[in-house]
């Protein structure tokens, strides 16, 4: 679909006269529109309803109130032209609700919502188009697809832009003179310890930043290389600004001897930042604003009457592509039933003793649903020389709500944790006698000063991955074989001093050693359960 922007007021006189026309046009149409959107959404309500919840909980998205306001405010400034057109159902376009039910059948099994969320909205959009037909969709392509910006999406994007955000102030602050010593993302300076947490990655403002710029764009431009580049100025403004902002903060805790922007204040200092780079945004993208398009409104056609045999056989077949993929999905989920617990048991290998006496730190992973784990000591064999290794293991033997291997509740670190915090995360890539093994490295730091490597990713089948879209596809390809999508996380742990490198060599040994071991173990326990 493609977009007109014409917005061309009509004559009150027009206006009047064409006003019966309008509703003989039109009356039909909308009816039949908004009995295909609620049937829709009633067959997806589950759906629809986590986008709401999302809303709800969370301030990073609480935008998304706005955007079906904002669609049908879009809607009714282009009101002139609608007099001009009229709705002609399309039936083709509902052959798209066929790979975007299929998208959202796959995102309900893995439990990645996301992806279900991102396929409602598509269908939604696919109904509006086939319900108003191609002429009408292709004028109001930009209210409809404006849709799209209600999916909460983004927080793949907080540990990169919270590294990168650490990245900036911590050079911003070198270049002032100030020494640093940084861990991670935290990092102390004469006067304190500063460290950059998930609220200030700025990943708030880049997501407002590009709902509000994709709409200024549209609003204030004609030409397409315009609209393109001021929605490019959305997305890095926010995220240079962000930089000054916690650099501009940790200055203001500097200079003031750490009594201001240290308490709320930090963070309303932070949202008054944010208000003024917005404001510069608008301001600086207003300089190349376009004229008002005086395009012609659109040839007035004569409308096909919709008949009421036609209209139903339409909400039929929508309610069958509707009602097939909840249907499918209920088919082959477990329905809630119990699931035997699985008794994982502490997997053996040469050079490699098991420590239980041994409790070297108190970390432990939180991981929620397993229905089976076990958090074990390992020493190297040989006396007590050497550096200790903690492995953890949690098995899902049916993946199901609430009890998910790829979930953001599923964490090495919890954001809030009174005594250990995590100051760094980035994919690493380990050769091991047996191969490349990819996982995500973790730098933990405790109150106490003790320092931990950790190293965790995922098993699903016989795969080993850390990148969780890999791992939700390859959950999917379990659960439609029939099986249930048994899985495993495993993270290793080993304390290090002032070079973590000392920890990776450590852990590269004890995973040439066990890793068989803990994967036959995972395989046995599984076995055993079922």
């Amino acid at each position: 679909m493609t977009d007109t922007t014409q917005q061309h007021p009509m004559p009150a006189a027009e206006g009047a006269a064409a006003s019966p026309g309008w509703l003989a046009r039109w009356g039909v149409g909308l009816g039949l529109l908004v009995a295909t959107l609620v049937l829709v959404v009633a067959a997806f309500h589950q759906t629809a309803w986590s986008i709401v919840a999302i809303w709800e909980r969370s301030e990073t998205y609480a935008h998304g109130y706005l955007i079906i306001p904002i669609s049908l405010w879009l809607v009714w400034e282009k009101r002139a032209g609608l007099r001009h057109l009229a709705p002609q159902p399309a039936r083709w376009p509902l052959v798209l609700l066929l790979p975007l039910g299929f998208g959202w059948l796959l995102g309900r099994l893995v439990d990645a919502l996301v992806v279900e969320q991102f396929a409602f909205v598509g269908m939604l959009v696919v109904a509006i188009w086939s319900v108003l037909g191609h002429r009408v969709a292709r004028f109001l392509a930009f209210p409809i697809l404006f849709l799209f910006f209600g999916v909460p999406v983004g927080e793949g994007l907080v540990y990169p832009m919270m590294n990168f955000t650490a990245d900036f102030t911590v050079g911003m602050l070198k270049l002032t003179g100030i020494p640093v010593y940084r861990e991670g993302t935290l990092f102390t300076i004469p006067s304190g310890q500063w460290s950059v947490v998930e609220a200030c990655s700025g990943m708030r403002y880049l997501i407002a930043s590009v709902t509000l710029g994709v709409l200024f764009a549209y609003l204030t431009y004609t030409s397409w290389w315009k609209r393109l580049l001021f929605v490019l100025f959305s997305i890095l403004m926010p995220i240079i600004a962000n930089g000054f902002r916690a650099y501009m903060i940790v200055m203001i805790g500097h200079l003031s001897d750490m009594k201001l922007a240290v308490g709320v204040d930090h963070l309303i200092y932070g949202w008054v930042f944010f208000g003024v780079i917005i404001m510069i945004m608008f301001l600086v993208g207003s300089i190349w604003r376009d004229p008002p398009a005086s395009l012609p409104l659109p040839p007035r056609e004569a409308p096909t009457p919709i008949s009421r045999r036609g209209a139903l056989r339409f909400l039929m077949v929508t309610a069958v592509f509707s009602v097939f993929w909840p249907a499918t999905a209920w088919a082959l989920s477990d329905h809630g039933g119990d699931v035997a617990p699985v008794a994982v048991l502490a997997p053996r290998a040469q050079g490699w003793a098991l420590a239980p006496e041994l409790d070297a730190w108190d970390w432990r992973p939180r991981v929620v649903g397993t229905d089976g784990s076990l958090y074990a000591f390992y020493r190297p064999e040989g006396g007590d020389a050497g550096i200790p290794v903690g492995l953890y293991v949690g098995v899902y033997r049916t993946q199901r709500q609430g009890a998910e291997l790829v979930t953001s509740a599923n964490v090495m670190i919890e954001q809030d944790h009174p005594i250990w915090s995590d100051t760094l995360v980035r994919p690493r890539r380990v050769m091991l006698d047996s191969g490349e093994l990819r996982l995500t490295q973790h730098l933990l730091l405790s109150r106490r000063g003790q320092r931990l490597l950790v190293w965790d990713w995922y098993l699903v089948g016989d795969r080993h991955t850390a990148n969780p879209y890999l791992a939700k596809m390859l959950e999917a390809k379990s659960r439609l074989s029939g099986r249930h999508g048994e899985a495993a996380l495993i993270a290793v742990a080993a304390p290090y001093d002032e070079q973590p490198e000392t920890a990776a060599a450590a852990l590269t040994a004890f995973l040439n050693a066990m890793l068989p071991a803990v994967d036959a173990e995972i395989e046995r326990s599984l076995a055993a359960a079922e």
